[in-house]
């Protein structure tokens, strides 16, 4: 049997090595450092904003740019349905409630029409997600917020090297929130930013993300003895120096990392396009898309999970797709979301990353077009 192909795998070497080994020489290992503020800097030429905050991942991320932005208990947030539900968590971290929106069959954002319905007086806020990094519609999503007095964050787990209508993923709303898990496209193996350009709110996410009192780094080299003082609840939501150091040698390869997966990603639908069976992604006008996940849908004929375990049996690394949100238990009862409950049905991530090789790219498509012409129905 030919070497297994892993659904993910990150790319990292002997820059990221070096980074880290220039972080243990500068005796500064924990959270909120030198080469987290050097990180910080760099990264605002990914997201196009001026200001960055570095932090323990996404979902940290996510909670203090709600926190920043003044969400309150009872609140409501209208979120897009096809996520992680680490986006429906952050907004119940703060005694809010994730209200649900249904999303584009095409493309998989949040349906602009559907977050119109959602909104009630009780709404405070958006959270666009960029389904596997590519933008939602967030002209769109701008005006409806602008017109009901809403803020707009946008869910850019995924989107490192993403663009929409020639803007950068981090520029897209009033704060943007990143993922660098080991699953991304850019990695640390865990870590996230927050990107903003509004100073205050930088500001108030920064403090928000040290336990409510400015980073210990800058009251280094001060003439007295500084003692700062505790005046509201903060957390523990710093990126560790380390982390900083792998994710300085990451940015230095972020352009090829994304242009490698959309070449795997053009391959894809060059050898799978006339494939009855599955439904191949699409990236819409005016997108770059940098292909985080590449996600097929199954014919709903076709037993998904026959097909997962088939193809893995073939040594094809799969796995569902992403969660219909408004499924989960944990979120009580929701109004039914058709489009995202047959995403999450029928959707197949296959394999997709940056080190994939001509000849990989070829046997996962000869696998999944063996695979969906078994008679693998449903029963």
């Amino acid at each position: 049997m030919n070497n297994p192909i892993a659904l993910g795998q990150p790319t990292v070497g002997a820059e990221e090595l070096a980074q880290v080994q220039r972080v243990f020489e500068s005796g500064w290992l924990s959270g909120a450092g030198p080469t987290c503020q050097a990180f910080e800097r760099r990264f605002t030429e990914v997201s196009g904003v001026g200001h960055t905050v570095a932090t323990s991942n996404c979902g940290s991320a996510l909670h203090l740019a709600q926190l920043a932005l003044g969400i309150s208990r009872g609140d409501e947030v209208v979120v897009g349905d096809y996520t992680f539900p680490a986006t429906g968590h952050s907004v119940m971290w703060s005694g809010a409630t994730p209200v649900f929106a249904d999303v584009r069959q095409d493309i998989w954002s949040v349906d602009p029409d559907a977050v119109e319905a959602s909104i009630t007086e009780r709404t405070v806020g958006i959270i666009a997600v960029d389904p596997f990094g590519q933008p939602a519609d967030y002209d769109e999503l701008r005006a409806i917020a602008d017109r009901h007095g809403l803020w707009l964050v946008e869910d850019a787990a995924c989107a490192a090297g993403a663009s929409y209508k020639g803007r950068p993923a981090g520029s897209l709303a009033d704060i943007a929130c990143f993922s660098f898990h080991g699953r991304k496209g850019i990695t640390a193996g865990e870590g996230g930013a927050l990107s903003t350009d509004d100073a205050e709110l930088a500001d108030r996410a920064r403090k928000l993300h040290t336990y409510g009192i400015a980073p210990a780094l800058s009251r280094e080299g001060a003439a007295t003895l500084p003692v700062p003082e505790f005046d509201e609840l903060g957390y523990n939501y710093r990126m560790s120096d380390v982390q900083a150091g792998i994710m300085l040698a990451q940015l230095d390869r972020l352009e090829t990392l994304v242009a490698n997966r959309r070449a795997v990603a053009t391959a894809y639908g060059e050898l799978m396009g006339d494939l009855e069976q599955v439904v191949l992604p699409v990236e819409a006008d005016a997108r770059v898309h940098p292909y985080q996940s590449y996600v097929i849908g199954i014919h709903p004929s076709l037993d998904r999970g026959a097909v997962a375990l088939e193809l893995r049996a073939r040594g094809i690394g799969c796995n569902f797709g992403t969660y219909a949100s408004h499924v989960q238990p944990l979120y009580g009862e929701q109004k039914p979301l058709p489009v995202s409950a047959e995403l999450f049905a029928r959707h197949l991530a296959i394999p997709m990353h940056a080190n994939l090789t001509q000849d990989e790219v070829q046997r996962v498509a000869e696998a999944v077009r063996e695979v969906v012409s078994l008679d693998l129905v449903r029963a």
